[in-house]
């Protein structure tokens, strides 16, 4: 496993570079988020909650910071993936505004609704339309480098700006060192996958069969919905992805039918990690135990690292490179995505 393309694998976007280049795109995004956060105002009045605004390939990193910064954050953080803003976002909210291209319609659309009901709002940006409002309405921007063939290879930069951004405004104290150990081990992950074939065994595990991504809590689940997308988007294959302990309270009740069609079409893989609740560990050694009469495999992925991010990105760039992998092994071009940029222009068009 290489930092290009195996021999005769489609590779138009050099998706395999971009995300092999992760801990430097991370480090980096960390350096230029840094240097805007210092230049934040304290609030006139204290935050009484965040509202993050971001889809696709640009809304991961506030998945991430949810399941970062929630345990710790002493207002509520929402994530929100849609056109409308709550109703509770005004004054005392921090909006956090984030899209790759800068013309993402639904975080637009967010973003001035908000800016109108006078919330403070930051933007996470490579430009566009978002950038151009956040400029006319003096709103701090955290540039993300234009260089990304695409937004989902923006993580590292996409993720450690709102987590930065909040401890720059006194919500998530000790951030920079999580961004540092986490950078710490992508490197170290990174070098693991370039001189080794982990990613190749784990996909030739999987091979035809549809991937089903379990992890555990804010982090796995967080893990596990990356791991889903990548699959989506890179080798444009089905996946889907839960987490324990909701899984444990319906879908696992679904396996009880039909098992002799989902033990030749689905693989599990559980994505598991340090901080997980101790019930978790439980309900995850019980429910492979059902599991395993209803699917071709079990896979483990376990997460290294010091510290609850690093383990979350860990887990990231071994499934992002296992996607890679899967795409290979069935001859497909990781980077174009046509029928989503057809979708764009169908609904620009109605």
């Amino acid at each position: 496993m290489t930092a290009s393309a195996p021999a005769g694998a489609p590779d138009a976007d050099h998706v395999w570079e971009a995300t092999f280049a992760l801990p430097e795109q991370f480090a980096l995004g960390a350096a230029t988020a840094a240097s805007v956060a210092a230049g934040l105002q304290p609030s006139r009045a204290p935050v009484a909650n965040v509202a993050a605004f971001g889809m696709g390939g640009s809304g991961i990193g506030h998945d991430v910071l949810a399941a970062i910064a929630a345990p710790q954050s002493p207002v509520p953080i929402c994530v929100c993936k849609d056109y409308e803003v709550p109703a509770f976002v005004g004054p005392q909210s921090l909006v956090l505004a984030a899209s790759f291209s800068g013309n993402t319609e639904e975080t637009v659309a967010a973003f001035s609704a908000s800016l109108a009901r006078g919330a403070r709002v930051v933007v996470v940006a490579g430009g566009g339309r978002l950038a151009e409002l956040a400029a006319d309405a003096r709103v701090p921007v955290v540039p993300v480098p234009r260089d990304i063939p695409h937004p989902r290879l923006a993580i590292g930069a996409m993720s450690v700006a709102p987590l930065l951004v909040l401890e720059a405004l006194g919500l998530l104290p000790g951030a920079s060192s999580l961004v540092a150990s986490a950078a710490e081990q992508l490197s170290r992950r990174r070098d693991q996958l370039a001189a080794g074939d982990l990613a190749a065994q784990i996909a030739g595990r999987i091979g035809r069969t549809i991937p089903l991504i379990y992890g555990g809590g804010a982090i796995g689940r967080a893990a596990a919905m990356r791991w889903k997308c990548q699959v989506n988007e890179n080798a444009k294959s089905p996946a889907f992805f839960s987490a324990h302990p909701e899984l444990d309270h319906n879908e696992l009740a679904g396996w009880g039918q039909m098992g002799d069609i989902t033990r030749q079409l689905l693989t599990l893989v559980d994505l598991r990690h340090d901080f997980e609740h101790p019930q978790v560990v439980r309900r995850f050694a019980a429910v492979d135990e059902v599991m395993e009469e209803v699917v071709a495999g079990i896979v483990t992925v376990r997460a290294a690292g010091e510290g609850p991010l690093a383990q979350l990105f860990d887990l990231v760039l071994v499934g992002d490179v296992v996607a890679l992998a899967l795409a290979a092994r069935e001859g497909v071009d990781p980077g174009p995505i046509p029928v989503l940029e057809d979708l764009k222009v169908a609904v620009a068009r109605t």
